[in-house]
């Protein structure tokens, strides 16, 4: 079961209990029938982001000439402040929500708000730790990306039934556990950078 631990990683940095409210705000003006609609091409234009990285993410480090260990120290670093963010978050979220144009496309749904930067630095991750267990790495991204479908599918009754204070809270538990995968991948990065020495 090597791809649960990268799988539930993923799902906490992809974070789609963080995303809820800010679904919601985003398609508000879009009509109901639509809005489910919207959100699945969204996450299937998500989906093919974290691919893309996953499978070509290791001929940018060659061609970048970054190694391993930097790559997981750098990811773990990354991960570190988006799981301060969620613990600590800022007193205003910033044009993330805002919807100008009617309905939303690619921009600010499928990306950042489902595939960051650090999404895609940790599927480069994965892809380069691993590349033996390719089947696997690959099961990890297809269950994040099943379970936010599950929830952000369901954001506008999920977003109803358990109101901003339960989401606020949820949202800062994910942070504490990604904050503590954060430092080990900090310290597997720095271990790996040694060893190469």
């Amino acid at each position: 079961m090597s791809f649960l631990n990268p799988a539930l990683t993923l799902f906490f940095i992809m974070d789609p209990l963080g995303n809820v409210p800010l679904f919601v705000a985003a398609l508000e003006k879009v009509p109901p029938e639509r809005r489910k609609r919207v959100i699945m091409r969204e996450l299937w234009i998500a989906l093919g982001m974290l691919l893309f990285f996953f499978l070509f993410g290791h001929m940018f480090l060659t061609l970048m000439s970054i190694k391993q260990g930097t790559l997981t120290i750098a990811g773990g670093m990354i991960l570190f402040l988006i799981a301060l963010k969620m613990i600590f978050p800022p007193a205003r979220e910033d044009g993330f929500a805002e919807n100008p144009g009617g309905e939303p496309f690619i921009v600010p749904l499928a990306v950042p708000l489902v595939v960051g930067p650090s999404s895609m630095s940790f599927v480069m991750i994965i892809a380069n730790q691993n590349p033996q267990q390719f089947t696997s790495s690959l099961a990890a991204i297809a269950i994040a990306w099943a379970a936010n479908v599950l929830i952000l599918r369901q954001a506008f009754r999920i977003n109803t039934l358990l109101g901003p204070k339960v989401m606020m809270a949820v949202t800062r538990l994910m942070g504490m556990l990604l904050c503590v995968m954060a430092v080990q991948m900090f310290l597997d990065g720095i271990q790996t950078f040694m060893a190469a020495k």
